[in-house]
């Protein structure tokens, strides 16, 4: 079937090896042409990170780079500025383990050395025991994915001004920012509250998102608002003992044994299909824990047309991820197009951030939706957050009392906040006539919900043709899952991951509660797409619609567990040992022809004395001097004050008008030669700039302005929000 892919006519050269070729394998399924001046793959999973892209002999000629419009390489493989002299629109992205010109340059990496410097590794386990190693290559994956989104919105600013970029990207960038950040926004469980204040130690066993058995399994419940509690109680009966309204708060039930108990009780002699419909007739998040064979055998798969196969090298069929977006309804699987070299050609249009100029109506919620804007936001982008006040973002919850936190404002930075009601006509009138304005539209709520609002794709697509629109979905808009209620852990327990994220000798183990994924990488590959079809707007001057499932992502991300067993190449040995300190562990990875200098470093003792009376920092930098990965476990208070991030400067540190602690968060995606640093303009409180928005973007009457006002359509600030703020700010001095 023929598919308009949205980066036809966008050449690429790449020469990335190992874990992070993937960067341009989303790249060729949404049509780019691929060069790979490599060796062909050979194993299978080789062939799965390299689907789409085509392989060709011997290095690139020149007029092979001048052709380019992207080249994705190892630092030192090309001169930016001999290349730039006669190819000024080139995009050249160095990609590394930990970017050029600080000291962990030559450091070797892993998926566990990734984890552990990020901060991940910290989190990921049970209280009193050691660090679990997250299952798969999450970060390697994760980063891969940001690598892509970033060279992309590097080459639409080049195809609007004419300018390339020369681009430092880092493995260990991607997978801080993308897996789940310290430093950014989180899951609404937390309150807002910052990731580094939270316990040193690792969560204790069970207390979030619990996991009951069933008559033939296990589910999971996710519930946080109070409707959906209200929802359970319902189904459970309305039992007397917990008709407090003390109930309605997270805290109370994850501390209330003996609701725990009354729910392991409701739950066991139930089927977990018939505990996920049932759940779902009340408005109860809820999912059974499936193995990821399970979920990759289920309907929801299959409906979606989510596998496909390649085949190897032995002729042997290889199941593989039918692509991690659709765009107009299509599948972007691996087989990309050959596109005419001249379909792409430059402008000149003067910006400095490749989405100056452009508007963006922002309908995102939790974390999905506050990634995929902030994306544009930091671009240059006027972003515009559309928030009701009666159905609040759930990242509004908060242990201030005004709809704002350190969480919120990292996720949010850079936008602002139009309060409208979208249930009253008045209220999609005015939508619409804002969306006449708008470049993009992004959203993340469950499928159907804009369609009861009148705002369904076909309306929306002939009021402004040109729009160019983004939406995430738990298991996507299609399917027999598709109207299910679908937080992040319960994704993560119908893929199969919970199950695969626990401690080998105890299957109660499950370590994923705390774990924010694949929230933040999904909301990059939604920008991914958007980008993507800006390109193609571009070129052909129409929009178009880009759609992401979370479940999705995940199945891609662990697409190596497709290949079967014995096409799948020897793994690593990956290994976490306490080191000297309190709680204080070193990760590290050895192939099998480095066993011998293992043996040789330690001097005849085991790996775990050795480990064991040195400083996880000192065995770490012994390790990598032999050519073996290796790195301390940091947490995430450790990152801004850590050599790495020091020299990279991965942070920034903003003051908000409305907080008492200083925001720190993610300085940028990667390190730009020709691009300034994101905007600095501080996350809104709800309704902050209503007036001001519709006045920029429409020019209205002032007096029809008040007028919507009057009617509750357009929802200014709220003078209690900004006294409440104002109140407490008086009594917390400034820290």
């Amino acid at each position: 079937m023929s598919v308009d892919r949205p980066l036809a006519g966008l050449r690429v050269i790449d020469l990335v090896e190992g874990p992070l070729a993937p960067i341009t394998r989303y790249l060729a399924e949404l049509g780019a042409r691929v060069d790979r001046y490599l060796p062909a793959p050979g194993d299978a999973a080789d062939i799965v990170a390299n689907a789409g892209k085509t392989f060709r002999a011997g290095p690139a000629d020149e007029a092979a780079l001048a052709a380019a419009h992207i080249i994705v390489a190892p630092p030192g493989r090309f001169d930016y500025e001999t290349l730039a002299a006669t190819n000024p629109a080139l995009v050249l992205m160095h990609v590394s383990p930990f970017g050029t010109g600080n000291p962990f340059s030559d450091w070797k990496a892993s998926d566990a050395v990734l984890h552990a410097l990020s901060g991940s590794l910290s989190r990921s386990g049970i209280r009193g025991r050691a660090p679990l190693l997250p299952p798969g290559e999450l970060a390697w994956q994760c980063a891969a994915a940001q690598g892509a989104y970033v060279v992309l919105a590097a080459f639409y600013k080049a195809l609007r001004s004419g300018r390339g970029d020369l681009i430092d990207y880092s493995a260990l960038d991607g997978a801080m920012q993308a897996l789940d950040p310290g430093y950014g926004i989180n899951g609404s469980a937390t309150m807002g509250r910052p990731v580094h204040l939270l316990s040193r130690d690792r969560p204790a066993k069970g207390t979030q998102y619990p996991i009951f058995p069933c008559a033939d399994g296990q589910v999971r419940i996710c519930l946080l608002a109070p409707r959906q509690w209200q929802g359970m109680f319902r189904w459970m009966g309305e039992p007397g003992a917990f008709a407090g309204p003390e109930f309605a708060k997270i805290s109370t039930r994850q501390q209330s044994e003996e609701l725990q108990a009354a729910l392991a009780v409701f739950f066991a002699p139930r089927k977990r299909a018939d505990l996920e419909a049932e759940g779902q007739a009340h408005g109860v998040p809820i999912a059974g824990l499936l193995s990821f064979e399970e979920f990759a055998a289920s309907g929801q798969v299959a409906t979606r047309q989510a596998l496909t196969e390649l085949t190897g090298a032995d002729g042997r069929k290889i199941p593989v991820v039918n692509g991690v977006l659709t765009i107009d309804g299509a599948r972007m699987g691996p087989f990309g197009n050959a596109p005419d070299a001249d379909a792409l050609r430059p402008g000149d249009t003067a910006v400095a951030r490749p989405f100056e100029g452009l508007r963006v109506l922002d309908l995102g919620v939790i974390v999905v939706g506050a990634e995929a804007g902030r994306m544009f936001a930091d671009g240059g982008a006027d972003v515009v957050k559309v928030e009701s006040a009666a159905f609040p973002d759930g990242s509004r919850q908060s242990y201030l009392p005004y709809g704002l936190s350190a969480s919120f404002a990292a996720g949010h930075r850079g936008k602002r906040s139009l309060g409208l009601d979208l249930r009253q006509e008045a209220g999609r009138r005015l939508f619409l006539d804002l969306l006449r304005q708008a470049d993009v539209l992004l959203s993340n709520f469950k499928p159907g919900t804009l369609e009861a609002l009148g705002l369904d794709a076909k309306t929306l697509m002939a009021t402004n043709p040109r729009l160019v629109m983004a939406d995430s979905s738990a298991f996507g808009p299609t399917g027999p899952w598709a109207k299910r209620l679908g937080y992040g852990p319960l994704v993560r327990a119908a893929t199969g991951l919970t199950r695969m994220w626990r401690y080998p000798d105890d299957p109660e183990s499950f370590s994923d509660a705390v774990t924010v994924y694949p929230d933040h990488v999904a909301g990059r590959i939604s920008a991914l797409g958007a980008v993507a079809l800006l390109v193609r707007r571009e070129r052909t001057g129409r929009g178009g619609t880009a759609s992401v499932s979370q479940a999705e992502v995940m199945l891609a991300q662990f697409g190596d567990l497709l290949v079967p067993g014995d096409m799948a190449p020897p793994a690593s040995r990956s290994r976490v040992l306490p080191a000297l300190g309190d709680d204080e562990w070193c990760a590290f990875t050895v192939t099998n022809d480095q066993t011998t200098d293992l043996s040789a470093l330690t001097d005849a003792l085991s790996i775990e004395e050795w480990i064991g009376t040195r400083p996880a920092s000192d065995a770490a930098a012994a390790l990598q001097a032999h050519g073996i990965a290796a790195a301390p476990m940091l947490r995430v208070a450790d990152l801004p004050s850590s050599a790495y991030c020091i020299a990279r400067g991965s942070f920034r540190v903003d003051r908000h008008p409305y907080l008492p602690d200083p925001v720190i968060s993610e300085s940028a995606a990667a390190q730009h030669r020709n691009l300034p640093a994101p905007v600095s303009r501080p996350a809104p409180l709800m309704g902050e700039q209503s007036a001001e928005v519709v006045a920029a973007w429409l020019q209205p009457d002032p007096d029809d302005v008040k007028a919507v006002e009057n009617s509750g359509v357009l929802q200014p600030m709220d003078p209690e929000i900004l006294a409440a703020a104002t109140a407490f700010l008086a009594q917390t001095p400034a820290r």
